[in-house]
């Protein structure tokens, strides 16, 4: 082939499809979607099922949702939430699509925030053939005239369809009673997992005031612990998962859900649950020895006791949640860490733990010790330095997530060590770690403490003039309102020169939360924020940070889908415009209270940022409603937008709209 000039063109032939798919298998699902965009076979070869395995397509209710429904038609397999469904022919137009384009694909649906009429959903529950997971939490609309499902040509039509459903979300129901809840469940004979969550039901009050099973008619009014006793007979082989979180369950109800003779669970979740016990809990392990993951989390009266009962009959352990648990101390951590299977520990607010047992439990053999992925201890204050460094050195080659939010005695001596010994760190949480300078994410030394004010005369204690401090003698000098020593030009040639252990090191970050530690500044945040898989960002409440930041940030982690920027006075449009064009990833964006913020940024982000869903932009003054209009109008998958108190917005105004 020749062109206009003589010389001869040589064309590239295609890559076959199969090795485009094995090229893309080496990237995130974000890097994935990219690619997909840079021609057709590329396009084509992203679609392949091997990375469809766990896609959820996510959608609010509109007309232009029909077109996307068709077009998934041609999966062989997907899983749909759709949101804000209501009794309008729209809505009915959608599920009737959904059933008609997906009914034998569709493998999980939830319908979140909806409000949808029982016909609509019994004309779409029958051609369902391979769903596998079904939420209805909340839907109130379902269940409140009680005749869902009265009809036995339903049931017998939805039963044929959900014969194979294994999940059944039925949390926040407050109209579900014996009769519905029996009429549902009784369609879906094979369930693995159920949820119960926030349901009314009835531990302690008998409807059936002792009288035998089948001898009366379901209630219509309660759902009763009788009843779902009853269930978890009825499927005792196959349900492995149980969700009773926020509801009164007691500690003999409790008690009698676990000793359901042949029920093996794996999974329960009892979080908010305030009247359990220690007691409720040691006789829920007895009986329930199989459980890998337990949350009982929020749950008050809880105590040391229930820690220790877990260790000793939990063998097989793999996550727990302990969460809000204000009464567990130290006593019992180190057996607990000591169950070798367990690999995620939740002890968020719970005060009184210091780190001491966790890390005393961890210095036996290896073999003999729980390998923890994940390590949440926010706002455990007492956690120090010297925990933090001994963790890290313990768990530097299994721990992928730690949240060291508000433990507000961590120091940059506690982010060197995570730097130096957790390399393989995916999330990172130092939120309130008012501590934590430049000095620690840089890894550096700082070269010279600040500089004491000098004291004149006599340095004995000496009475004041006035009385406004209540006392006779001046004042403690506060060591958290000292300023630390400011990074220099010099100190930062020293930082690229040498290898150090700072946040660099954390290759593998995919979130991460330096909120609200007000001693960082432009000189660490330029320095050390280069992560290229990072996902998840909030630098929220750093008052020092400039545009800077801002662009470095944008040019140096270009896979970012979530940036919290609220309450940092120092960004201003300049830095929006110039940081937006490396952010076309960006799905949620928060600059609340930042007052340089104006018009301006609106209208870089709608020409840079296509795929928004939410925008903070609270408090910002010098942004009109009229632009907040047109931002909307442009951007086609804009969901919310909270403006509460920018200028010319009504102050009672809802601080968000769809």
């Amino acid at each position: 082939m020749e062109d206009c000039d003589g010389e001869d063109i040589i064309e590239t032939p295609e890559l076959p499809l199969e090795i485009i798919v094995y090229i893309l298998s080496f990237l995130h699902a974000s890097d994935r979607k990219e690619a997909s965009l840079v021609c057709q076979s590329w396009y084509n070869a992203s679609q392949d099922h091997s990375f469809q395995k766990s896609v959820t397509f996510c959608f609010p209710a509109s007309a232009s949702s029909l077109e996307l429904i068709r077009g998934l038609g041609t999966k062989s397999r997907c899983s749909l939430i759709i949101s804000q469904l209501d009794g309008h022919s729209m809505s009915r137009s959608l599920l009737l699509e959904v059933g008609l384009c997906l009914g034998s694909k569709l493998e999980s649906l939830a319908l979140p925030g909806s409000s949808i009429t029982e016909a609509s959903l019994l004309n779409l529950l029958p051609r369902l053939t391979s769903l596998r997971r079904l939420d209805l939490r909340g839907l109130d609309s379902l269940f409140m005239s009680g005749a869902f499902l009265s009809r036995e040509e339903h049931r017998l039509q939805v039963s044929s369809a959900l014969c194979g459903l294994e999940e059944l979300d039925l949390s926040d129901l407050r109209y579900l009673s014996d009769l519905t809840f029996n009429r549902i469940t009784g369609c879906t004979p094979r369930l693995r997992r159920l949820s119960l969550a926030g349901c009314h039901i009835a531990f302690e009050f008998d409807p059936y005031r002792g009288c035998p099973v089948g001898a009366v008619e379901d209630s219509s009014a309660l759902l009763s612990l009788r009843n779902l006793r009853r269930l978890l007979t009825e499927q005792k082989s196959t349900l492995k998962a149980l969700d009773l979180s926020r509801t009164s369950i007691t500690p003999e109800s409790l008690r009698t859900v676990a000793q359901v003779q042949g029920l093996v669970l794996e999974e329960l979740c009892l979080h908010g649950c305030k009247e359990l016990t220690d007691y409720s809990v040691e006789m829920l392990v007895k009986h329930q020895p199989s459980l890998r993951r337990l949350d009982i989390s929020a749950c008050k009266e809880l105590t040391n006791r229930s820690v220790e009962a877990i260790a000793q009959s939990l063998t097989s352990l793999t996550h727990l949640s302990l969460s809000h648990d204000w009464r567990i101390t130290e006593k019992g951590l180190a057996d607990l860490v000591s169950v070798s299977t367990l690999r995620s520990l939740d002890l968020s607010e719970c005060l009184h733990v210091s780190g001491s047992e966790i890390v005393r439990g961890l210095t036996g053999s290896r073999a003999a010790r729980a390998q923890l992925e994940t390590l949440i201890l926010k706002s455990c204050i007492y956690i120090r330095d010297l925990a933090v460094f001994s963790l890290t050195q313990l768990l530097g080659d299994s721990l992928r997530e730690l949240d060291l939010t508000s433990c507000v005695n961590v120091t940059d001596l506690s982010v060197r060590a995570i730097a130096t010994y957790l390399q393989r760190l995916v999330i990172l949480r130092l939120g309130c770690c008012k501590e934590v300078t430049d000095w620690g994410l840089l890894g550096m030394e700082e070269t010279a403490k600040c500089e004491h004010d000098q004291e004149t005369g006599d340095k004995e204690p000496r009475f004041t003039r006035t009385f406004g401090n209540m006392g006779f003698f001046k004042p403690p000098r506060l060591l958290l309102l000292e300023r630390p020593k400011l990074v220099t030009n010099n100190d930062l040639e020293q930082f690229k020169q040498q290898p150090g252990s700072s946040l660099l090191a954390l290759s593998r970050l995919q979130e991460l939360d330096l909120s609200a530690c007000p001693k960082l500044t432009d000189s660490s945040i330029t320095q050390v924020v280069r992560f290229p898989d990072l996902q998840c960002l909030s630098l929220s409440m750093l008052t020092e940070i400039t545009d800077a930041s801002l662009v470095s940030v944008a040019w140096h982690c270009r896979s970012l889908t979530s940036l919290t920027l609220s309450h940092c006075p120092g960004i201003s449009d300049r830095g929006v415009e110039q940081a937006a064009p490396y952010l076309h990833r960006l799905h949620h964006l928060n600059l609340s209270c930042c007052n340089n913020i104006t018009d301006r940024s609106l209208f870089v982000l709608v020409q840079h940022c296509k795929r928004l869903r939410t925008l903070d932009i609270s408090r910002c003054r010098n942004i009109s409603v009229t632009t907040v209009d047109l931002l909307q109008s442009q951007l086609p998958f804009l969901e919310n937008v909270h403006y509460k108190l920018i200028c010319g917005a009504d102050p009672i105004q809802p601080s968000h709209f769809d």
